[in-house]
């Protein structure tokens, strides 16, 4: 009987597990599918963990967690570190003040002089330039004359009153010292043009050498050439100032040249383009003549008149200058 009992009890123990069973899951046999939710459904409650899961897990987490903590210690007492206190420099002494004066003794204010030793990094003096000394200006300016004595002291008048002769175009320059003794000019010009005749170079000479340039122009140059070509157009200069010996030979005397009292013509250029020049019509036929009748008009205006007949240095070019002579000019 009591084996009997048993039996009964395990079959109805196993009646009642497999009725919880069905219970917690039930089988769907609805033929037709269950309608879409229109709302995301909240998700199931999960059944909470057995205990001895708990466990288990606590135990995992606990065997891989370090040994010891990660967060960092505590400062000890609680406080910050403080920084060092930085020993101060010792005050540097007040700069010195010097009084500064300009070019023209004219006061600038003072100037801050930069006291070594205040910082590493200061300058070890002034970077400001020094003042210029007394003298400077002036020497400058003699040493830049002497070097480059076409310097300009003050523009010609453009309607052409050079030297307070109407008709002569150019500028007035600075005296040019000479570099050896008998040269220089003290009241030199550059002449560009003679009564509307352009030079081809700009000659640089006195006063007196424009002036009786534009004398032989208009009594001699203008009349004699007239209408050939058109008229005269130009003078092409080769040589006016220049600090050296006559014909450039050693030992002679200084010429007129260094003295500004000196200007040589090559050749007369024309209206039309063409140009009577003294190498090649001197001797020729045509233009020989006139060439001949224009060296014969400068003996007056100038005190000397040379060309080809004169020398082997002047062939190819007219050199007139006003040197004086007791005799008179001196033409050749």
């Amino acid at each position: 009987m009591r084996s009997g009992a048993a039996y009964l009890a395990g079959v109805l123990a196993l009646a009642v597990s497999l009725a919880s069973a069905a219970a917690a899951d039930p089988l769907d046999r609805s033929p037709r599918p269950a309608p879409r939710p229109t709302v995301a459904a909240a998700p199931e409650p999960q059944a909470e963990p057995q205990p001895a899961a708990v466990a288990r897990v606590v135990i995992e987490a606990a065997a891989q967690a370090p040994r010891a903590s990660l967060r960092p210690q505590a400062r000890p007492g609680g406080t910050a570190p403080t920084t060092p206190p930085v020993a101060e420099a010792p005050a540097a002494p007040p700069p010195e003040q010097t009084e500064r004066r300009g070019l023209f003794g004219g006061a600038l204010g003072p100037r801050v002089e930069v006291v070594p030793g205040t910082t590493r990094l200061a300058a070890s003096s002034s970077l400001r330039p020094q003042l210029r000394p007394d003298g400077l200006v002036q020497r400058v300016r003699a040493a830049a004359t002497r070097q480059t004595p076409a310097r300009v002291a003050q523009p010609g008048n453009s309607r052409g009153a050079l030297c307070g002769i109407p008709g002569l175009v150019g500028d007035r320059l600075e005296p040019i010292p000479g570099r050896i003794q008998g040269c220089g000019i003290a009241e030199p010009v550059r002449l560009r043009a003679v009564d509307g005749i352009a030079l081809s170079t700009p000659a640089t000479i006195n006063c007196t050498t424009a002036q009786a340039l534009q004398t032989w122009v208009q009594s001699s140059l203008v009349p004699t050439v007239g209408r050939t070509g058109g008229g005269v157009r130009s003078l092409r200069v080769v040589a006016s100032y220049a600090c050296r010996s006559r014909n450039n030979q050693a030992g002679a005397r200084v010429s007129e040249h260094g003295r500004g009292n000196a200007i040589d013509i090559a050749g007369i250029g024309l209206q039309n383009g063409s140009e009577l020049t003294v190498l090649t019509g001197w001797r020729e036929r045509r233009t020989g003549a006139m060439l001949r009748d224009l060296h014969r008009g400068a003996c007056g205006p100038f005190g000397t008149v040379l060309g080809p007949n004169s020398d082997r240095f002047h062939q190819d070019h007219f050199h007139f200058d006003v040197a004086s002579y007791r005799s008179g000019s001196y033409c050749r």
